[in-house]
Protein backbone atom coordinates (compact mmCIF):
# COMPACT_ATOMS: atom_id res chain seq x y z
CA UNK A 1 0.00 0.00 0.00
CA UNK A 2 2.70 2.16 0.53
CA UNK A 3 4.73 1.86 -2.20
CA UNK A 4 1.60 2.67 -4.61
CA UNK A 5 1.36 5.40 -2.94
CA UNK A 6 4.52 6.97 -3.35
CA UNK A 7 4.55 6.06 -6.43
CA UNK A 8 1.29 8.50 -7.70
CA UNK A 9 2.29 11.07 -10.30
CA UNK A 10 1.66 14.95 -9.41
CA UNK A 11 -0.59 15.58 -11.75
CA UNK A 12 -1.42 18.74 -13.98
CA UNK A 13 -4.43 20.86 -12.28
CA UNK A 14 -7.15 21.21 -14.41
CA UNK A 15 -7.94 24.56 -15.47
CA UNK A 16 -11.64 26.27 -16.98
CA UNK A 17 -11.84 28.96 -18.67
CA UNK A 18 -15.21 29.62 -17.61
CA UNK A 19 -16.40 32.32 -15.27
CA UNK A 20 -17.61 30.07 -12.52
CA UNK A 21 -15.26 31.34 -9.92
CA UNK A 22 -12.05 30.04 -10.50
CA UNK A 23 -11.96 27.13 -7.96
CA UNK A 24 -13.11 23.17 -8.13
CA UNK A 25 -16.16 22.57 -6.94
CA UNK A 26 -15.89 19.09 -5.01
CA UNK A 27 -18.43 17.72 -2.67
CA UNK A 28 -16.98 16.97 0.70
CA UNK A 29 -18.41 13.79 0.67
CA UNK A 30 -16.53 13.23 -2.96
CA UNK A 31 -13.55 14.54 -1.23
CA UNK A 32 -14.05 11.99 1.57
CA UNK A 33 -14.15 8.99 -0.99
CA UNK A 34 -11.49 10.43 -2.54
CA UNK A 35 -9.45 10.72 0.81
CA UNK A 36 -9.98 7.19 1.79
CA UNK A 37 -9.26 5.68 -1.70
CA UNK A 38 -5.98 8.05 -1.74
CA UNK A 39 -5.01 6.52 1.23
CA UNK A 40 -5.48 3.22 0.08
CA UNK A 41 -3.31 3.82 -2.74
CA UNK A 42 -5.30 4.60 -5.31
CA UNK A 43 -4.33 6.72 -7.77
CA UNK A 44 -7.29 8.27 -9.01
CA UNK A 45 -8.58 9.37 -5.72
CA UNK A 46 -5.08 10.84 -5.15
CA UNK A 47 -5.49 12.87 -8.15
CA UNK A 48 -9.10 14.37 -7.12
CA UNK A 49 -7.62 15.55 -4.04
CA UNK A 50 -4.73 17.04 -5.62
CA UNK A 51 -7.41 18.81 -8.28
CA UNK A 52 -9.19 20.16 -5.35
CA UNK A 53 -6.76 21.58 -3.21
CA UNK A 54 -3.77 22.71 -5.19
CA UNK A 55 -5.38 25.74 -6.76
CA UNK A 56 -6.09 26.90 -2.93
CA UNK A 57 -2.29 25.90 -1.43
CA UNK A 58 -0.90 27.52 -4.54
CA UNK A 59 -2.28 30.93 -3.94
CA UNK A 60 -1.71 30.80 -0.60
CA UNK A 61 2.16 29.96 -1.42
CA UNK A 62 2.41 32.88 -3.96
CA UNK A 63 1.16 35.65 -1.31
CA UNK A 64 4.20 34.49 0.77
CA UNK A 65 6.84 34.04 -1.41
CA UNK A 66 6.02 34.72 -5.42
CA UNK A 67 4.29 32.71 -7.75
CA UNK A 68 7.87 30.84 -8.91
CA UNK A 69 9.08 29.78 -5.47
CA UNK A 70 5.46 28.94 -4.59
CA UNK A 71 5.44 26.35 -7.41
CA UNK A 72 8.19 24.96 -6.34
CA UNK A 73 6.94 24.63 -2.51
CA UNK A 74 3.59 23.64 -3.58
CA UNK A 75 5.78 20.86 -5.39
CA UNK A 76 7.77 19.57 -2.72
CA UNK A 77 4.97 19.72 -0.28
CA UNK A 78 2.63 17.00 -2.69
CA UNK A 79 5.91 14.81 -2.94
CA UNK A 80 5.74 15.05 1.23
CA UNK A 81 1.90 14.51 0.80
CA UNK A 82 2.13 11.51 -1.42
CA UNK A 83 5.04 10.13 0.61
CA UNK A 84 3.12 9.97 4.25
CA UNK A 85 -0.33 10.10 3.18
CA UNK A 86 -0.81 6.40 4.50
CA UNK A 87 -0.17 7.33 7.65
CA UNK A 88 -2.29 10.54 7.76
CA UNK A 89 -5.44 9.99 10.23
CA UNK A 90 -8.84 12.44 10.12
CA UNK A 91 -11.00 14.04 7.67
CA UNK A 92 -11.34 16.16 5.02
CA UNK A 93 -10.86 19.19 6.72
CA UNK A 94 -8.12 17.96 8.66
CA UNK A 95 -6.11 16.93 5.77
CA UNK A 96 -6.86 20.37 4.48
CA UNK A 97 -5.11 21.76 7.56
CA UNK A 98 -2.35 18.94 7.19
CA UNK A 99 -1.85 19.87 3.60
CA UNK A 100 -1.51 23.82 4.00
CA UNK A 101 0.55 23.09 7.14
CA UNK A 102 3.07 21.11 4.58
CA UNK A 103 3.15 24.23 2.11
CA UNK A 104 3.31 26.46 4.89
CA UNK A 105 6.44 25.07 6.07
CA UNK A 106 7.84 24.27 2.45
CA UNK A 107 7.67 28.06 1.77
CA UNK A 108 8.77 29.09 5.13
CA UNK A 109 11.99 27.51 4.18
CA UNK A 110 12.27 28.62 0.57
CA UNK A 111 11.48 31.74 2.00
CA UNK A 112 14.54 31.53 4.71
CA UNK A 113 16.87 30.30 1.94
CA UNK A 114 16.37 32.95 -0.06
CA UNK A 115 17.00 35.33 2.40
CA UNK A 116 14.25 37.77 0.93
CA UNK A 117 10.82 38.86 1.83
CA UNK A 118 7.59 37.84 0.12
CA UNK A 119 6.69 40.19 -3.24
CA UNK A 120 4.07 42.31 -3.12
CA UNK A 121 2.76 41.72 -6.19
CA UNK A 122 2.56 37.98 -7.51
CA UNK A 123 2.40 36.89 -10.60
CA UNK A 124 -0.93 36.94 -12.64
CA UNK A 125 -3.32 34.02 -12.25
CA UNK A 126 -6.91 34.36 -14.49
CA UNK A 127 -8.79 32.15 -11.94
CA UNK A 128 -10.97 34.41 -9.63
CA UNK A 129 -11.44 34.25 -5.59
CA UNK A 130 -14.15 31.95 -4.24
CA UNK A 131 -14.07 32.79 -0.23
CA UNK A 132 -15.03 30.01 1.95
CA UNK A 133 -14.90 29.19 5.72
CA UNK A 134 -15.08 33.00 7.11
CA UNK A 135 -18.50 34.34 8.74
CA UNK A 136 -17.20 38.09 8.37
CA UNK A 137 -19.13 40.42 5.98
CA UNK A 138 -16.22 42.15 4.81
CA UNK A 139 -15.04 38.65 2.53
CA UNK A 140 -17.63 39.93 0.15
CA UNK A 141 -15.75 42.27 -1.07
CA UNK A 142 -12.87 39.77 -2.24
CA UNK A 143 -15.52 37.44 -4.18
CA UNK A 144 -16.06 39.64 -7.33
CA UNK A 145 -12.31 40.85 -7.53
CA UNK A 146 -10.04 38.84 -10.16
CA UNK A 147 -7.33 36.52 -8.34
CA UNK A 148 -4.64 38.46 -9.37
CA UNK A 149 -5.87 42.31 -7.68
CA UNK A 150 -7.45 39.79 -4.63
CA UNK A 151 -4.13 38.57 -4.09
CA UNK A 152 -2.46 41.61 -4.67
CA UNK A 153 -4.63 43.53 -2.38
CA UNK A 154 -3.66 40.07 0.39
CA UNK A 155 -0.17 40.85 0.14
CA UNK A 156 -0.12 44.49 1.36
CA UNK A 157 -1.67 43.37 4.47
CA UNK A 158 0.53 42.93 7.19
CA UNK A 159 2.13 39.38 7.61
CA UNK A 160 0.12 37.95 10.46
CA UNK A 161 -3.18 39.37 8.62
CA UNK A 162 -2.35 38.30 5.14
CA UNK A 163 -1.56 34.50 6.19
CA UNK A 164 -5.33 34.22 8.27
CA UNK A 165 -7.16 36.06 5.16
CA UNK A 166 -5.60 33.46 2.96
CA UNK A 167 -5.84 30.71 5.48
CA UNK A 168 -9.80 30.91 6.46
CA UNK A 169 -11.01 32.89 3.27
CA UNK A 170 -8.49 31.26 0.12
CA UNK A 171 -7.65 27.84 1.42
CA UNK A 172 -10.93 27.19 3.15
CA UNK A 173 -9.66 26.12 6.66
CA UNK A 174 -11.59 26.86 9.56
CA UNK A 175 -10.12 28.82 12.45
CA UNK A 176 -8.68 26.12 14.68
CA UNK A 177 -7.02 24.42 11.43
CA UNK A 178 -5.84 27.80 10.65
CA UNK A 179 -4.47 28.11 13.73
CA UNK A 180 -2.62 24.89 14.22
CA UNK A 181 -0.73 25.39 10.59
CA UNK A 182 0.12 29.40 11.82
CA UNK A 183 1.01 27.87 15.59
CA UNK A 184 -1.61 30.23 16.97
CA UNK A 185 -5.13 30.09 19.17
CA UNK A 186 -8.14 30.09 16.84
CA UNK A 187 -9.64 33.36 18.46
CA UNK A 188 -6.29 35.24 17.37
CA UNK A 189 -6.64 33.48 14.01
CA UNK A 190 -10.05 35.03 14.37
CA UNK A 191 -9.30 38.59 15.12
CA UNK A 192 -6.52 38.65 12.66
CA UNK A 193 -9.06 37.80 9.52
CA UNK A 194 -11.43 40.19 10.67
CA UNK A 195 -9.09 43.19 11.05
CA UNK A 196 -7.54 42.00 7.45
CA UNK A 197 -10.87 41.76 5.82
CA UNK A 198 -11.75 44.73 7.14
CA UNK A 199 -8.91 46.59 5.83
CA UNK A 200 -9.47 45.21 2.57
CA UNK A 201 -13.44 46.39 2.56
CA UNK A 202 -11.99 49.68 2.54
CA UNK A 203 -9.56 49.27 -0.47
CA UNK A 204 -12.54 48.72 -2.72
CA UNK A 205 -15.80 50.33 -4.27
CA UNK A 206 -18.41 48.44 -5.62
CA UNK A 207 -20.20 49.59 -8.97
CA UNK A 208 -23.91 49.00 -9.09
CA UNK A 209 -24.30 49.64 -13.14
CA UNK A 210 -20.93 47.93 -13.57
CA UNK A 211 -22.05 44.90 -11.25
CA UNK A 212 -18.19 44.94 -10.37
CA UNK A 213 -15.55 46.04 -7.50
CA UNK A 214 -12.67 47.91 -8.10
CA UNK A 215 -10.05 49.55 -5.93
CA UNK A 216 -11.13 52.52 -4.25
Amino acid sequence: MRASVQTVPVPEPRTSTEDTGGLPTVHTHDLTAALDAARRGDETGFVTLYRALQPRLLRYATVLIGRESAEDATAEAWLHICRDLYRFTGDVDRFRGWTATIVHHRAMDLCRAAARRPPSAPAQDDERDDPQGVADTEASALEALSTELALELIATLPREQAQAVLLRAVVGLDAPSAGEVLGKRAGAVRVAAHRGLKRLARQVRYHPEEGRWTLV
